[in-house]
């Protein structure tokens, strides 16, 4: 297909007026059943928020599915968790839709006990209690069943030295410690345990986790800058009398400013940091001014964390993926980030935060050669384990810098290995972060393999082909790969003709909800189609 310089030039200036008057890019992420059903819970909980409870409420009915249950966002399917967390709230308040959504629940699990609901949760998560134990807390604290279902959290671990964190066997993944000293400090409250030397020491261990969930807590008082589990961890101080606490009340502050004029909440404020190097990234170098490139290197150098973060001990060096004070350095981030720095110039500043986020990724990989997403060897629990997507990343990021630390061709060895090892008989890769909820396993094998592909040579031949020919064996009779992400993503790598014409004929950049948070919270972001559709065809206009 010739290139077409002309559509690709109207992609380009739609993404070019996105930014902010700031110059970067923050987007907009959906609005979220599960968000606003847990940030209602919490306020309902605390007291005094009655004409948001009432808003939340409002939105919760209109955006309620056909069948009576709840997606994690716009057209989502429903599912349990989400379902579950919004019958609890809509029965707090007796509200329009609880009728719907008891009787989609009965028809999953049976009757509406804590055994059946506990039992559907551990058929979603399994193992993994990061959103299991503070969905079952929800319903416990929305006076739904009581506590004697509901797995223990141990908060009292958070006492110990962070670094003993991933050697105790923590439950939960690492993101999640402040829902686990809130959730296990409501559950000690409610329901302490009878085991008298288990009892004693979460007793001796209530002050020292309080203090130790202030410490985590950012300055605009949301966790994560999430909404999900802010209100997961203002819920439960608030339900076991801790209304008054700094933590709860800076909690409620985050989730006042972060409602949305319909009544809404979204799963988090934003990622500004990551659709920012997204963009940089898809647009390159000639897109921008000299002015506009200055303004963006200066604002890009600004994220960077220059001193150990209280979250996550994380060192110096890392990026986040929003600019705002709940971030926490991650290693998808950083490799966007660096290789954004990449597109923006090469002069001492620039090649200073370069040096230290190659450095910061290093020492962040894994010892099975794969690259985490913040913390280097939890990997018990999946969104702590090594993933093609990041690992894939981080190699593209430290070949854009590969003379700033001579410790990168052997992490850059031990990352081509792991992706080898990874990819499957079909020739797929399977991302972490990101999946499909319409495929029967929720995964996403279009984006994975696409963006291990973006490697390009630094792949072996054979995994190569192997990873087009499954690309290939994706695409539909109507030229696309799925949504409009995936078959940008798809053409950027395999420079697709029919993909191409595909994409040129879509009016609209409608976003699927492909992103995944906190444990499989399915989100769309509205830029995600825009840029990646910029990405696909800056890269056919090159060839």
């Amino acid at each position: 297909m010739p290139s077409s310089p002309w559509a690709t030039s109207v992609w380009r200036d739609r993404l070019l007026d996105a930014r902010t008057p700031d110059g970067h890019w923050e987007g907009e992420l959906s609005s979220s059943p599960l968000s606003t059903a847990t940030a209602v819970s919490a306020l309902t909980l605390v007291g005094g928020h009655e004409a948001l409870i009432r808003a939340g409420l409002r939105w919760l009915a209109a955006n309620q599915n056909d069948d009576g249950g709840f997606g994690d966002a716009a057209g989502c399917p429903s599912n349990i968790s989400t379902t579950t967390l919004a019958w609890a709230t809509l029965s707090m308040h007796d509200a329009p839709g609880l009728s719907g959504t008891a009787a989609w629940l009965e028809g999953r699990v049976g009757d509406l006990s804590a055994a059946s609901i506990s039992a559907g949760i551990r058929n979603v998560y399994g193992d993994d209690q990061t959103f299991a134990v503070p969905i079952l807390t929800h319903c416990a604290l929305a006076g739904r069943f009581g506590w004697d279902q509901i797995p223990a959290l141990p908060f009292e671990f958070a006492a110990l030295p962070p670094a003993s964190f991933k050697w105790i066997g923590l439950p939960v993944v690492s993101y999640a410690l402040p829902a686990l000293i809130a959730i296990g400090q409501a559950q000690h409250h409610h329901a302490p345990s009878r085991h008298g030397l288990s009892r004693l020491l979460r007793n001796l261990a209530q002050r020292r986790t309080l203090d130790v969930l202030e410490s985590l807590q950012p300055t605009s008082g949301g966790f994560l800058e999430a909404t999900p589990l802010t209100s997961f961890v203002t819920m439960s101080l608030a339900g076991s009398g801790l209304v008054d606490h700094p933590v709860t009340q800076r909690g409620v502050e985050f989730l006042v400013a972060s409602v949305r004029s319909d009544g809404s909440w979204p799963i988090d404020t934003n990622l500004a940091t990551w659709v920012t190097t997204l963009s940089i990234n898809a647009l390159g170098r000639d897109a921008f001014t000299t002015a506009e490139r200055g303004a963006l290197r200066r604002w890009l150098l600004d994220q960077q964390y220059t001193t150990i973060h209280p979250y996550t001990q994380s060192a110096r060096g890392g990026w986040a993926w929003t600019d705002l004070p709940g971030g926490v350095p991650d290693g998808d981030d950083t490799s966007g980030a660096l290789l954004a720095l990449r597109v923006l110039g090469d002069d001492p500043d620039i090649r200073a935060a370069a040096t230290a986020g190659a450095g910061w990724l290093i020492d962040l990989q894994n010892s099975d050669g794969g690259i985490p997403t913040f913390c280097r060897g939890w990997g018990k629990l999946p969104f702590d384990q090594s993933s093609p997507d990041l690992t894939a990343h981080a190699l593209r990021a430290w070949h854009a810098w590969r003379t700033t630390d001579p410790r990168i061709d052997g992490a850059m060895e031990r990352a081509v290995r792991f992706l080898v090892r990874e990819q499957r008989a079909d020739g797929a890769w399977i991302p972490l972060w990101f999946g499909n909820p319409w495929r029967a396993d929720q995964t996403n094998p279009v984006y994975g393999t696409a963006r291990v592909l973006e490697c390009g040579d630094l792949l072996p031949s054979k995994a190569r082909d192997r990873g087009h020919r499954f690309l290939r064996s994706m695409q539909q009779a109507d030229g696309s790969f799925g949504t409009i992400e995936e078959t940008a993503l798809a053409v950027a790598v395999t420079g697709d003709e029919r993909g191409a014409r595909w994409l040129l004929e879509r009016a609209t950049m409608t976003p699927s909800p492909i992103g995944l948070y906190f444990a499989k919270l399915w989100y769309y972001e509205k830029l995600y189609p825009l840029i990646f559709t910029v990405a696909a065809l800056e890269g056919l206009d090159e060839t």
